[in-house]
C-alpha cells in the first residue's frame, strides 16, 4: 500500500495530538503495510513509543482499540492484493492511451530496474546467506504455489541438476507435502510467496518450521507473513504496470541461488552434471542440427 486507509483522518487531526501520539501516528502514516502485518508491540517498538500509546492513538481516532486499526489496514491490503479485475481495467486504459509499445517498454524498463536493484549490498548479503544455508542442508524442500510455482520449480531443477537432494512440494496428486514426513533440523525449505500471499504456502511453511526445518523465504517484504517464519529472507520487488505482479526478479533470485549452491559444492555438482551429460547423450535428449553431406 502506498498510503493507508486512515491517511486523511490522521493528517486532519495531527496538530491536535501530543508528541507521543504524533510519533505513533507518523508510524501509521509511513508504514501502512507494517500496520497490517506486525503486532502492536512490534509497531510500538519501531515507532519508539509505548504499546499503550498505540492504543491511545486508536481511541483518539475514534476506535475501540488498536486492533481495529490493524484490521482496517489488513482489509485494505487484502483488497489491493487480490483486485486483479480492477487493475486490468487500469492497465487497459493506460494501454489504450499510450499504446502497446509503451506498455511493453514500461514493463521491460521496470523489470530491468528491479533486477539491477538486487545487486544492492544488503540484498546480496541475504542472497549469499541463503545460498550458504541451502548448500549446508542435508535436503532442500522447494515450495511455491500459484504464480510462485515456476520460481520454486526452477530452483529445484537447478539444485537437482547439480546433485543436491531437493524435493519439490508441488502437491501433484495431493501428496506433495508428504515429503516433509522425514524432514529434520538438518534440512532447509525454500518457500516463495508474494502478495496476495497463498494461505497454503504459509501453512506448509509453518508446519515445516515446527519440524525444525530452517526456512529461506523469497518474498516481497521483510514484514510479509512468509518473512516472519523465515531464518533468512530474500526480498524481491513485484510492482508492474501489468494487472499481474511480476515474478521476474524472483525467478532471477532462484537462478542466482542455484548457481551459488553449485559453486559451494563444485565436486559433487561436477559429478552430477557429468552423469546428466552422459544420460542426455545416450537418450539423444537435445536437438542437434544434422550435418550436411558434402
Amino acid at each position: 500500500m502506498k498510503s493507508g486507509p486512515l491517511t486523511e483522518t490522521i493528517i486532519r487531526d495531527f496538530d491536535d495530538m501530543s508528541g507521543q501520539l504524533q510519533a505513533a501516528a507518523r508510524y501509521v502514516l509511513d508504514h501502512p503495510r507494517e500496520v497490517a502485518l506486525l503486532s502492536m508491540r512490534e509497531q510500538a517498538r519501531q515507532a519508539d513509543v509505548q504499546p499503550a500509546t498505540m492504543t491511545r492513538l486508536a481511541k483518539h481516532l475514534g476506535f475501540a482499540g488498536y486492533e481495529d486499526i490493524r484490521q482496517l489496514h489488513a482489509d485494505a491490503m487484502r483488497h489491493e492484493g487480490t483486485g486483479f479485475a480492477g487493475r486490468v481495467g487500469a492497465q487497459a486504459k493506460s494501454q489504450k492511451l499510450k499504446g502497446d509499445h509503451a506498455l511493453a517498454a514500461d514493463m521491460v524498463s521496470g523489470i530491468g530496474t528491479q533486477i539491477a536493484a538486487l545487486s544492492q549490498p544488503a540484498g546480496l548479503d541475504n542472497l549469499v546467506e541463503a545460498a550458504r544455508r541451502i548448500a549446508g542442508a542435508r535436503r532442500v524442500y522447494c515450495l511455491g504455489l500459484r504464480s510462485s510455482h515456476p520460481t520454486a520449480w526452477h530452483l529445484h531443477y537447478i539444485l537437482s541438476l547439480a546433485g543436491k537432494q531437493s524435493a519439490m512440494l508441488d502437491a501433484v496428486g495431493g501428496i506433495g507435502v508428504d515429503a516433509l514426513g522425514s524432514a529434520t533440523s538438518e534440512d532447509v525449505m525454500v518457500a516463495v510467496s508474494v502478495l496476495p500471499y497463498t494461505r497454503q504456502t504459509l501453512e506448509i511453511t509453518e508446519y515445516a518450521r515446527s519440524c525444525g526445518v530452517s526456512v529461506v523465504a523469497i518474498t516481497d517484504s521483510l514484514v510479509a507473513p512468509l518473512a516472519q517464519l523465515a531464518t533468512v529472507s530474500v526480498v524481491v520487488p513485484t510492482e508492474s504496470p501489468s494487472f499481474l505482479h511480476t515474478m521476474s526478479p524472483a525467478f532471477v533470485v532462484a537462478e542466482i541461488l542455484g548457481a551459488l549452491v553449485a559453486g559451494h559444492e563444485a565436486d559433487a555438482a561436477g559429478k552430477a552434471l557429468a552423469r546428466m551429460d552422459r544420460q542426455s547423450a545416450a537418450l539423444n535428449t537435445h536437438f542437434q542440427a544434422r550435418t550436411k553431406r558434402p
